[in-house]
């Protein structure tokens, strides 16, 4: 079963083609301004180097950064009204508290409270109030709104209010854009709202990307469906994509930690993906990206959906080395996608981390000659701060103090040095360059329950088997093959702040891509 693997960087776009578990081949291209562009070239590029009939393409799976950029950059998102139900509580913390206030700005600072709620076993905090919420909506609408983002206190257990106030609006606004929180954020009030908030003013914009990339794909003569990646390294359709943009903020490092550990072989080691301007570290349990335990931020709004456990530091091939009266500096300046005319490997002027690895002999790119004359002691020093840096992240990523197994990948990871402290061995396997999009290419499809429960001792079997059975029914629902699909994470947390011996269970089932007649 032949499938596509795209990946839309910040500088290049990867594209691969996969047949089972061989990678038939593998380009990049540079990403350009519109981003299809680089994905028809690369598509191009491939197409040439390998000779594939685009109608014998079963699949089509693409990573992107355009919803994260869109909001680091603040741009082209909707003005959206953020409405909570929790009134007579949560007055003291309203809607999009703590955002930085450029954000605030670019969705037009809409926030709304209105009485309802469920406390943690589900019995409302108050009714629902129909001609309060329907005031609150023609203010937001007078006020410019078109997204709406509705959250509930404790949603994820009761989502009637949610539901309620959606069916209103479609009734009032038929084909506005209403993001819900119990869809999108797990337990937390404030990180679940937030991350239905920036998902409803993406909203926009994820309809027209999920147009061009298909409109793209199609125009390559490929009829195959296209899936987008989620944060989990899980597939969601382009459908799925228009509703949740959210679902792809970290699909980048997700896709290098799962093309990682298919090159590999390996489904539990420390990860190190290098690019131009920063080395990612993460670590893969069981194939899949160690989730973060904890709320993340991104783009400093505090969020709560799914996203893996990422550590970044400023070292990457662009990376500048400054050698001054207090040592030896590389990074976090970098040049970027400049790397092949700025370094001095390449007939630039810039000494970067990429001409130090050529100088140390860890690589050959460009031309050696132009780095002869390096002093060697800078060098040495250089590459022992990289060398430093990269196994300090190591060591805090790890979770024990037994040495683990490192995969380097990216276009980068030439950097890395064959041995590394607390590493028990440093794989850098064929197709490093390009693991983003072989992550993409082989990704599976998820589903996950996120619940609090209570849990009485003589239950608990019970309970699991239900929450282990709704995991499964939603991954089969989001198009897995029934009889492929595997829980591979159960997550127990007892409350015990809370009464009734509540619980909070999370399960997650992943399993093949069905594509009717052409699964494998």
């Amino acid at each position: 079963m032949l499938r596509l693997g795209i990946d839309v960087g910040g500088t290049n776009t990867d594209a691969v083609l996969i047949d089972g578990d061989r990678v038939l081949g593998a380009v990049k291209a540079s990403t350009t301004a519109d981003v299809t562009g680089g994905i028809v070239t690369a598509l191009r590029d491939l197409r040439a180097a390998t000779g594939f009939d685009p109608a014998a393409v079963h699949a089509v799976m693409i990573g992107t950064t355009h919803f994260i950029n869109a909001l680091v950059e603040g741009e082209r998102l909707a003005p959206t009204a953020a409405i909570r139900f929790g009134l007579p509580a949560t007055r003291a913390l309203p809607p999009l508290v703590a955002w930085p206030e450029r954000l605030v700005a670019a969705i037009g600072g809409h926030s709304y409270l209105c009485h309802g709620g469920h406390e943690y076993d589900g019995s409302p905090i108050a009714d629902f109030d129909e001609a309060e919420f329907r005031e609150v909506l023609d203010r937001a609408v007078a006020a410019g709104a078109g997204s709406f983002a509705l959250s509930s206190v404790f949603s994820p257990v009761n989502a009637e209010f949610e539901t309620r106030a959606a069916e209103i609006i479609a009734e009032q606004l038929p084909g506005a854009p209403v993001s819900l929180s119990h869809e999108i954020g797990r337990m937390g009030l404030l990180g679940r709202e937030n991350a239905t908030v920036v998902n409803a003013a993406l909203r926009g914009l994820a309809d027209q990307v999920a147009t061009g990339l298909t409109r793209t794909v199609a125009d390559a003569g490929i009829s195959a469906p296209v899936f987008l990646s989620q944060n989990d390294g899980t597939l969601m359709d382009v459908d799925y994509a228009r509703r949740y943009p959210v679902a792809t903020f970290a699909s980048g490092p997700t896709n290098s930690m799962r093309g990682a550990a298919f090159l590999s072989r390996l489904p539990s080691c420390a990860v190190v993906d290098i690019g131009g301007t920063t080395s990612d570290v993460g670590i893969l349990q069981n194939g899949f990206p160690r989730e973060a335990s904890t709320d993340v931020q991104v783009a400093g709004v505090q969020t709560n959906f799914r996203m893996p456990d990422v550590l970044s530091v400023g070292i990457g091939g662009g990376s500048h080395v400054v050698h001054g009266a207090s040592g030896i500096a590389v990074g976090p300046a970098s040049v970027g996608y400049r790397l092949g005319q700025e370094a001095l490997v390449f007939g630039g002027t810039r000494l970067t981390a990429t001409d130090i690895a050529v100088a140390g002999k860890r690589a050959e790119v460009g031309d050696p000659a132009l780095v002869a004359h390096l002093d060697k002691a800078v060098v040495d020093a250089a590459l022992r701060e990289i060398d430093d840096r990269l196994a300090e992240v190591v060591d805090r990523m790890r979770a024990s103090a037994e040495p683990v197994p490192v995969v380097a990948v990216g276009g980068g990871s030439i950097l890395v040095p064959d041995n590394l402290e607390g590493a028990s061995s440093v794989v850098r396997p064929d197709h490093f360059a390009v693991a983003n999009a072989i992550g993409a290419a082989i990704a599976q499809v998820g589903g996950e329950v996120d619940r609090v429960y209570s849990v009485v001792p003589q239950a608990r079997d019970t309970v699991l088997d239900e929450a282990r059975q709704e995991a499964v029914e939603r991954a089969v629902a989001a198009g897995a093959r029934p009889g492929s699909v595997e829980i591979v994470d159960i997550e127990e947390v007892p409350l015990a702040y809370l009464p009734g011996n509540a619980t909070r269970i999370r399960v997650k089932a992943v399993g093949e891509l069905s594509l009717g007649g052409h699964d494998a």
